[in-house]
């Protein structure tokens, strides 16, 4: 009986899916564990790893009016991955491959901006 309640909760979407443990899956689409989060004024950067990404998103302090967000993330070595436009509440997820590599990650909203400097070396 109990094994039917739960799956008729599990199709209802009353029951957050399971993940691998020790795995997050943020609002923000990025998945991995929080590995640092950067204040500024009017907003603020999120960097997430799993095992071989990282993620990045900036997110708004008071979402609601559009203004020009950015996020940018990039592995040493490799190429810069922007997501740049006009957003109420969130810019990205940006992601790329960091298996054994250092990332460093930079958010925009307005003119106001942050940058975590190289992290997860």
């Amino acid at each position: 009986m109990l094994v039917r309640l739960l799956v008729l909760l599990l199709l209802a979407g009353l029951v957050p899916l399971l993940g691998a443990p020790g795995v997050a899956r943020a609002a923000s689409g990025c998945s991995g564990r929080p590995a640092k989060t950067v204040e500024f004024s009017t907003g603020e950067l999120r960097v997430y790893k799993s095992r071989a990404q990282a993620c990045a998103v900036t997110v708004a302090k008071k979402p609601g009016k559009r203004r020009t967000m950015s996020v940018t993330l990039q592995a040493r070595g490799g190429r810069a991955v922007t997501d740049k436009g006009s957003y109420t509440k969130t810019a990205g997820p940006v992601t790329v491959n960091a298996l054994n590599r250092c990332v460093r990650a930079t958010g925009a909203i307005g003119r106001k901006s942050t940058s975590t400097g190289w992290i997860l070396c």
